[in-house]
């Protein structure tokens, strides 16, 4: 297996890195400041708090969904911040700065980009209320993972798929190969499975006594999906909404999310993939009829 740090794979990465669209950076409205961080990982009611959080007026919250969705996109940035984290000799700080550049636009962060890179924004954005969600049952937690993150890792299409498509290639890449691999202490990068089925559970206790330990009591809500609009709006000092909690992300809309989100890039993907074979197939071809 070749390493995510290797030469073969910085290669890999410029090629794609030359079709990403490279944006400039965001800059942070200091009236607009980071005020809530919810680092609950993945699973554990991320969307449903992103909606929460939007109706009390925290707009915008970025989600994970917004890391591979959002145009242009920033995914390459993403890795390049993940790389100094996970894979650099030697930790490199990551600032408020580094985070604005990419959601400098959002006031809340859920999912991803605050599970993965939790202690740093804890620290980059010292004034922010955290927000540790979790779900109460750790085995069902558990099983929500495999069955839906893991599901879409294990299905060879969509990863052969994303050799043919830049922009899917690194939705692939950021989540798939990156992030979710690291988080979970994956010991091969290529399947998490080997990190969550061992260690998902493990991971989430060590992941909440991180959180603890780094956050002091008065600045830090541990809350759990099925407790709805109470304590979040206490915590956070905002009036109860008179409309149900948002549910969001079931194991069905969570498919029917990864299907909708892979459906036009996906189009694009198989076209490219058909035109290399059919690239190949002439050229070797040619070559047979040459040499006959």
């Amino acid at each position: 297996m070749v390493s995510l740090s290797s030469p073969t794979w910085r290669v890999i990465e410029s090629f794609y890195e030359s079709f990403a669209p490279n944006p400039p950076p965001r800059i942070r409205d200091p009236a607009r400041p980071m005020q809530v961080i919810c680092v609950g990982l993945p699973r554990s009611g991320t969307e449903s708090l992103q909606k929460a959080l939007l109706t009390l007026g925290y707009d915008y919250t970025y989600h994970g969904w917004d890391m591979l969705n959002e145009s242009p996109h920033r995914m390459n940035a993403w890795v390049a911040l993940a790389r100094r984290k996970f894979f650099a000799p030697t930790a490199e700080p990551i600032t408020s700065t580094d985070f604005d550049a990419l959601l400098g636009h959002a006031v809340a962060v859920t999912d991803a980009a605050a599970n993965c890179f939790a202690a740093e924004m804890i620290a980059a954005y010292p004034d922010a209320k955290v927000i540790l969600n979790m779900r109460r049952d750790l085995d069902a937690w558990h099983s929500s993972v495999l069955s839906n993150i893991v599901a879409v890792n294990e299905d060879w299409f969509k990863w052969l798929l994303c050799w043919f498509n830049a922009d899917l290639w690194w939705q692939w890449h950021i989540h798939q190969r990156i992030l979710w691999p690291a988080l979970f202490r994956c010991t091969d990068y290529r399947s998490l499975r080997s990190g969550v089925e061992p260690f998902g559970k493990t991971v989430h206790e060590q992941h909440s006594a991180t959180i603890r330990r780094l956050v002091p009591q008065e600045r830090l809500l541990e809350w759990h999906i099925e407790d709805g609009w109470g304590p979040l709006c206490e915590f956070l000092e905002k009036e109860v909404p008179v409309t149900p909690f948002p549910r969001a992300n079931d194991k069905g809309a969570f498919t029917k999310r990864v299907e909708t989100d892979l459906e036009a890039l996906g189009r694009s993907a198989f076209m490219n993939m058909i035109l290399a074979f059919l690239g190949v197939t002439t050229v070797f071809g040619s070559l047979l009829f040459t040499n006959w």
